[in-house]
Parts: structure tokens; sequence; C-alpha cells
């Protein structure tokens, strides 16, 4: 018999509610089997039911769910959480293995040259093709100090690549944020991990007075769906944070979680194709709600939910229980969700972040950009008329690297009609950069500049 707890709000990588199993004398098993027919989304046959083993069962049904002992769903949910010892990974179930989603910067895999999108193939001489992740994280984690072998297969390089790392005590920041160049505030997710929207309240009370916003989802493969609800609280516009429909196939909408602090000006999120589940959610969520403007790719398509269930002998059920749609039904499972501006892929921060401060700009002349240029590079302006260069300042210059701060300049007059824009520090390889100048300047007849300009830069 099962405990009815109501309407519940399970995870999508990670699980709210742990429904257990009461029983008079029934095994595991035979726990299982009722569990499955009653709560799996789709219709099992009984064919699969009436296997022999509860790994036979699983087998035969969706990715997302999977048997566990009550040690790997500790280290499972150690994971979620980002607790962890092991190579510094996060990671996805793929036909070929385990997919790297993100790489923990620092960690023994990064110092190992493995890339998000690097698919892991063999840990210790076991093949790790057909194994959900949580079967294959006791492969990869284990004790700090330890050494661990993996083959890997290089998306970069399309090589397979053998590398033995030390496992160590990963250290995870799971809400990075600062102040870009602009006053654009950044704030990265990497988990909906306990407690990441009081994390993401702090980075915004902390970047007061931010022109713009920009929200990172990008690698980040989901967790609680509480913490999901919560985050869809912080925008402003957004009421609504997805539909769900279970076996019974009948939508329910879920509500956000408003917060005491939102994002107050306009507000761009980052997604890629490694953004999934809860992620995914709240993208949907809030483009159909136009809380916010998405860049990036199309996401991962994981719009299953799963519920966590407790059987007598302590270990655990992972079962996928339901299937989330965005609040007015658009289908996020197998399909994605599509960005409202497509970028190049790693081009997501930089392109949003220039698209910020050119809208705090409108109506400035945009100049022939400038490719390829030297990290030593100064920049001459020559008007068309003499100017009175009497109280020009440094505000009036704004050299900003996208994706990064703004840069200090030093400027040098030449002449009545010239003036040298110098960077106190070099300009960084390969590194984007939007030159504006502002309309404040005036010419010796004391007639103000009509029109601001703006010159975009790459460095060579």
């Amino acid at each position: 018999m099962l405990l009815n707890m109501g309407r519940v709000l399970p995870l999508f990588f990670a699980f709210l509610i742990f429904l257990n199993v009461t029983t008079v004398s029934a095994a595991p098993i035979d726990e299982a089997r009722e569990i499955i027919r009653n709560y799996y989304v789709d219709e099992v046959p009984e064919e699969t039911l009436s296997k022999s083993t509860i790994n036979e069962m699983v087998r035969y049904l969706d990715k997302f769910s999977a048997y566990m002992t009550p040690e790997e769903f500790e280290r499972f949910m150690n994971a979620i959480n980002q607790k962890l010892i092991g190579i510094g990974v996060v990671l996805e179930e793929h036909e070929m293995g385990i997919k790297v989603v993100s790489v923990i910067a620092g960690g023994p895999a990064e110092r190992a040259g493995i890339q998000a999108g690097d698919i892991l193939l063999d840990v210790d001489g076991t093949s790790l093709k057909g194994k959900a992740v949580q079967t294959a994280i006791p492969y990869i984690s284990g004790k700090e100090n330890t050494q661990v072998t993996i083959t890997f297969h290089s998306q970069l390089t399309g090589q397979t690549i053998t590398k033995t790392m030390t496992r160590e005590v990963i250290k995870i920041q799971n809400v990075e944020y600062e102040m870009l160049g602009g006053d654009i505030g950044y704030i990265q997710l990497n988990s909906f991990a306990e407690n990441s929207s009081k994390e993401i309240l702090q980075a915004i009370d902390q970047l007061k007075g931010a022109k713009g916003w920009i929200l990172d989802l990008r690698n980040n493969g989901g967790g609680y769906v509480s913490e999901a609800l919560e985050i869809a609280g912080f925008f402003q516009s957004v009421t609504q944070a997805f539909q769900l429909r279970g076996k019974d196939n009948v939508p329910e909408v879920y509500d956000v979680t408003k917060q005491t602090l939102q994002f107050n000006a306009p507000t761009h999120i980052l997604i890629n194709k490694n953004s999934a589940s809860a992620s995914e959610m709240v993208a949907a969520s809030v483009k159909e709600q136009q809380g916010a403007v998405l860049y990036g790719q199309t996401s991962y398509g994981k719009g299953s939910m799963q519920t966590i269930f407790s059987l007598s002998d302590e270990s655990v059920l992972k079962l996928t229980t339901a299937r989330f749609f965005s609040p007015k039904g658009t289908p996020v499972h197998e399909v994605g969700v599509t960005p409202n501006v497509e970028t190049t892929i790693g081009g997501e921060l930089t392109q949003s972040h220039r698209d910020h401060i050119l809208a705090m700009v409108p109506g400035y002349k945009k100049m022939p950009s400038l490719e390829n240029v030297p990290i030593t590079k100064t920049f001459t302006v020559k008007m068309n008329q003499r100017m009175n260069w009497t109280g020009i300042s440094e505000k009036d210059i704004q050299l900003v690297q996208l994706g990064e701060k703004q840069v200090s300049v030093d400027m040098n007059i030449i002449d009545e009609r010239t003036v040298k824009i110098i960077p106190r520090e070099y300009l960084q390889s390969k590194g984007k950069y939007l030159l504006t100048i502002h309309p404040n300047w005036q010419s010796n007849r004391f007639v103000k500049m009509k029109q601001g300009l703006y010159l975009e830069i790459t460095v060579e």
C-alpha cells in the first residue's frame, strides 16, 4: 500500500517528494512492480512487469527511470546538491556512454582536458555504455586521493583519449555573479540545488543599480522543482511556472513563488543544448510570458519529471511520473526550448551583453567594425570640425569587453580635431569589445554633438 501524499512537486534531476512504501509482507520487487504499474507516466505491458528483477523492469522504461541502492542514491543526491568527491563533471545519459554536460573549473577533469560534450566511454576497464548516470557515478567518484582512469571521446577532435586522474573534493559555487561593463548584472546558476533561490536573491541585492540582467542557465542540467518555482518568481511578468500532465494526461498549472526582490530591468536568459529539465521549465515559462529574452541555442528537451519512491529495504526507485509543458501547453519533452535570439555556440554571453548596452543608447551611429586588432591597440577619433576639448571626461568614452567589465582608458588630445583613446591594459586576445562615444562633446563654437557613436572590435 502506498502512502498518499496528495499533490506532489517532485524534481527533474533531483527530487522534492519522497513517497514511502508501507507493506505487510511484500518483497521490494513486488513493491516496485506495483509502483511502476500505478505511477509510471505511460502504461507498462504486463510482460515488462513480470520481469524477475527490478533492474530488468526499469530497463524497459525511459532512460530517466532508475533503481538505486541506498549508497548509490546518497551519491546521486550529493551530486545534485553539488557535494562531490570525484573528478569534477556534471553528467547525463548518452547512447555511447555518459555525456559530460559541464566541467567544474579547476577540477581534475578540466586539468585532464575533458570538456562539455565529451562522452565518457570507460572507467577503470568498465564500459559505461548503456549505464544510467546514477549507476556510473560510483565508478567515477570514490575516496579522496584515489586514482581513476577514464577513456573518453573528445567532441573537439573526434579522438578517443585515456587519462588517469586523482579524485578530490570538488568545491562548487552554485551561484556566481558580477557586474559587467555598462552596469549589466550577470548571474550564473549551475544547478537548481537547495537554496539556489536564496543565493540569487543575495546576488540581486549585491548588484543593486544594474541597468540590465543576464541569468545564465547554460549547461544547467536541472534540480529541485521547488527551486524552479522560486526562481521563476524573480521575473516580474511571470505568474505561472509550468503545466504538468501525469499518467491521466490531465493538465495542471503551477504558479510561481513570487520574490521580494525581482529583476527590475530588461533581462536576458542564456541557454544552450545542455540546458535541461528545470532550466527548460523556467526558460519556457519566462519566454511564453515575456519575462525575458532568451539567447543561445535550442535546449536539451528533457520535459519529464521523476519521483523518488523509497522501498522497504531502503533501496530507491526513481520513476518518471509526469511530463511538463509551458503554462499554455507548449511541449518541451524531446523538443526543447528555442531561444528568441539564436547565437553561435559560445557566443551567447557576448551577444546578450552587446545588445543590452546598445539598447541603452538608441539612435547611436554604428561605425565600421575593426577586426583582428592587436592587443596593444589604441583608438584615434578624428572629428570633422574643431573641438573644444575643455571638460572632456572619461565618462564620455566607454570601452567594454563583452562578457566582462569596462576597460579604463586615458585620453590624449592630439590637436583641435583629434583625440587618442588609450586602454590602460592590453586587450584580451580573441576578445570582443564595444567602444561607445557619448554625445557630450562640443565644437569650439559650443555646438554639441548631435549623435553618439559606437564601434565593434575583435582582437587577434
